[in-house]
């Protein structure tokens, strides 16, 4: 792209021709949007590193805190009740899925969107975290098992929110949902033991 100044000296014009290439322009641009880029990135990688952080954080404090119990360490299990560590790093795992799931989601606008999807996010955090203390601390299976269900109902209506805004976020809450099966199973054999 070429660009003609004119410049005028003494009643006279002159016609200077000052050349600017589309390379020189592009390499400007390039610079500032990188460093656009970069702090986009800085933000983002801030951002996902809460929502991991969080929901594993409260979720280790909630095992630590009330995560132990006789009754289901000494109890006679079925090959498919998992072992009290296996549950708890379930629990850890659904966490981690959940916080990415509730970031993808968040870095698609969809909880401004949608806030409903904030709302359910939430509530499955809010039980998951609710069943520990519920079922091992105060011993309340059959309160533990109406939290084990109202979470697997919470957890679809997750998955279909989160679905419509980020289709990967949606598919990330599927296995949370054998989770809470698994976990349902597992206070099932709690009330009935």
């Amino acid at each position: 792209m070429e660009l003609k100044h004119r410049i005028t000296k003494g009643g006279q014009e002159e016609e200077k021709e000052v050349v600017q290439t589309a390379e020189q322009k592009d390499r400007e641009m390039d610079r500032s949007s990188k460093t656009t880029r970069r702090q986009k990135a800085k933000r983002g990688l801030k951002s996902l590193g809460i929502a991991l952080t969080l929901p594993l954080l409260l979720t280790l404090l909630d095992i630590s805190f009330f995560g132990s119990s006789y009754q289901y360490v000494s109890m006679e299990k079925p090959f498919w009740i998992p072992r009290l560590w296996a549950l708890h790093l379930a629990c850890l795992g659904s966490a981690f899925l959940m916080g990415l799931s509730a970031w993808l989601v968040w870095a698609d606008g969809g909880f401004h969107r949608q806030p409903m999807a904030m709302i359910l996010y939430l509530s499955q955090l809010g039980l998951s975290l609710a069943w520990d203390p519920v079922v091992f601390k105060v011993g309340a299976t059959k309160i533990g098992l109406v939290l084990c269900m109202a979470l697997f109902g919470v957890l679809i209506a997750c998955a279909r929110a989160f679905k419509s805004v980020n289709p990967i976020a949606g598919d990330l809450v599927k296995p949370c949902l054998g989770w809470a099966v698994i976990l349902s199973l597992a206070n099932l054999k709690l009330v009935y033991h």
